[in-house]
């Protein structure tokens, strides 16, 4: 346990903006700035079009309707006034086409200046001066007969200049008038697209501020402190682990970096944890190494030093067997029967144990080995038990390994034995061993129909010293299955006994094309828990 760990503590609910606040602050001013100069571009742009089509479309065409006017109206005095003082028909046609362009202009100088009441007023005048002029002089001299001078041209030639005089007035003035409208409305226009230009460049240059505002905001509020935190990330990534996390920026890229501050002190606490722990586990291996390198050793050794006092006590037990057997009572027989028989136990599980003690210690360089090769002599060496048991021995062609070939033919003696000796006394053993590729290792599989093992034996069997049944029975030393345990991992691989098979026993094991180059930790775990466990 590291011990509790307590979070860093949250900022109060004080005056701290968060990165989306200062978004929608920023991008509600910045809307409402460029919605109100939008409006004013709007508004401007429209002035300007009203102005424009009233310049266009109503002031100049008014005033030239205007110099149109008045050019029919000059006609209509100069044919009256020629058709008057000769008579000739001919001065006539101007006088009705100036006639004719007249109620043409006049309508349309309504038309156009439709709501202006003064130019209204101004044309209302020059259609009075003109109905005038025409009522007394024109339509006069105009209803005299062709031919002839007409007298009324004489008599009423003052009168006719005065009228006229009176209609060139009323159109000069008509006239000034539409002028200065026209140069006030194109002075309106000009400025107007002055205000126009100033509004669009206000607005360009609020729309360059707001970017520039925008982007400064995003560096110094948000890019910089993403780019110090990345930077203080990398440092912590990168080994210093007591390089501190800053802070800056807004609420939330704050909360984030005393987050990960908080992370970065965690995980340097608990890989000061983690550390120590490793160090206490490398010391225990090695304690462990040690002492079972220091167990394997004591195995060797007791068992060799065994030998020489053990064979005295087997000699010397069937010498007295030899000798005095029969000379002495049945109980005295029976004793020396026992001894000797006890010595030669204890000689075989001396020597068993012995080879335990050399598997993963003490073999020979590894090399190429033949396993069908090494059945064979398997088979070889068990042919007198395989003949008395009248037992039938089938195998799939076995795989070449890189391997001890002494280890190999213990491992195959020992679970091809076992297969032979744990049979039924009602039938004849039947074994198979099979082979097939299981991605980089070799699975085997020893099958039987002897007595089987209760599954709740499975482990127990691959113990040292374990034994299912008694010496009586079946003999042995308990150290086969777990030699060959052994084995079978320090070759890289697992064994165990399949629960599921009911026939008999079926053994399956892996084995690695070439050897560890250490012995497992369950292989460790193996010879401790062995020297550890007596036998019952």
């Amino acid at each position: 346990m590291t011990g509790k760990t307590t979070r860093p503590p949250r900022a109060r609910k004080s005056f701290v903006w968060t990165t989306r606040r200062w978004l929608r602050v920023g991008v509600a001013a910045s809307l409402a700035v460029l919605a109100v100069l939008g409006g004013t571009g709007a508004w401007v742009l429209g002035r300007t079009a009203t102005i424009s089509y009233e310049l266009s479309d109503v002031r100049s065409p008014a005033l030239s309707t205007a110099f149109r006017l008045e050019s029919a109206l000059l006609n209509q005095e100069t044919g009256i006034r020629g058709y008057g003082l000769t008579g000739t028909p001919e001065f006539l046609e101007p006088y009705q086409r100036g006639l004719t362009d007249q109620n043409a202009y006049t309508a349309q100088l309504a038309q156009l200046l439709e709501g202006d009441t003064r130019a209204l007023d101004d044309l209302k005048t020059v259609q009075d001066a003109v109905s005038r002029w025409q009522e007394r002089i024109a339509r006069p001299v105009a209803a005299s007969p062709p031919g002839a001078p007409s007298p009324l041209t004489t008599e009423r030639a003052a009168e006719a200049k005065a009228a006229f005089d009176t209609v060139r007035q009323a159109m000069a003035g008509q006239q000034e008038r539409l002028r200065a409208e026209r140069a006030r409305t194109r002075s309106d226009l000009a400025a107007t697209i002055r205000l126009r230009n100033w509004v669009f460049a206000t607005i360009a240059a609020v729309i360059a501020l707001l970017a520039a505002l925008v982007f400064e905001g995003l560096r110094r509020g948000i890019n910089r402190p993403l780019e110090q935190l990345a930077s203080d990330a990398r440092t912590v990534a990168g080994g210093d682990f007591g390089h501190p996390i800053s802070s800056a920026g807004p609420a939330d890229l704050r909360r984030l970096s005393s987050e990960i501050d908080f992370m970065r002190r965690r995980l340097v606490r608990e890989l000061a944890f983690s550390e120590e722990a490793r160090r206490r586990l490398d010391a225990q291996t090695a304690d462990l190494q040690r002492s079972n390198a220091e167990l394997e050793q004591f195995a060797y050794v007791a068992s060799h030093d065994l030998q020489e006092p053990l064979r005295k006590v087997s000699s010397f037990t069937q010498l007295l067997q030899r000798r005095y057997g029969g000379q002495l009572d049945a109980k005295a027989d029976q004793y020396i029967g026992i001894a000797v028989d006890g010595a030669n136990r204890m000689q075989t599980l001396i020597n068993d144990l012995l080879d335990f003690s050399r598997v993963g210690r003490v073999h020979h360089d590894p090399e190429k080995v033949d396993l069908d090769a090494v059945m064979e002599r398997t088979l070889g060496a068990l042919s007198v038990g395989i003949e008395e048991a009248g037992a039938s021995i089938t195998h799939d062609p076995l795989p070449t390994l890189v391997a001890d070939p002494t280890q190999m033919g213990m491992l195959w003696q020992n679970l091809i034995g076992n297969a032979v000796k744990f049979r039924r006394p009602d039938r004849a053993p039947e074994i198979r061993v099979t082979v097939a590729r299981e991605g980089e290792l070799w699975r085997f599989t020893v099958t039987d129909n002897g007595i089987g093992i209760a599954p709740e034996y499975a482990e127990k069997v691959f113990v040292i010293f374990q034994r299912l049944h008694t010496k009586d029975v079946y003999p042995g030393s308990g150290i086969g299955l777990a030699m060959c345990k052994k084995i079978v991992e320090f070759q890289g691989g697992t064994i165990a006994v399949d629960p599921e098979y009911r026939d008999g026993t079926r053994i399956s094991f892996t084995l690695a094309p070439e050897p560890l180059t250490a012995p497992s930790s369950s292989t460790i775990a193996e010879a401790t828990r062995a020297t550890a466990e007596p036998a019952p």
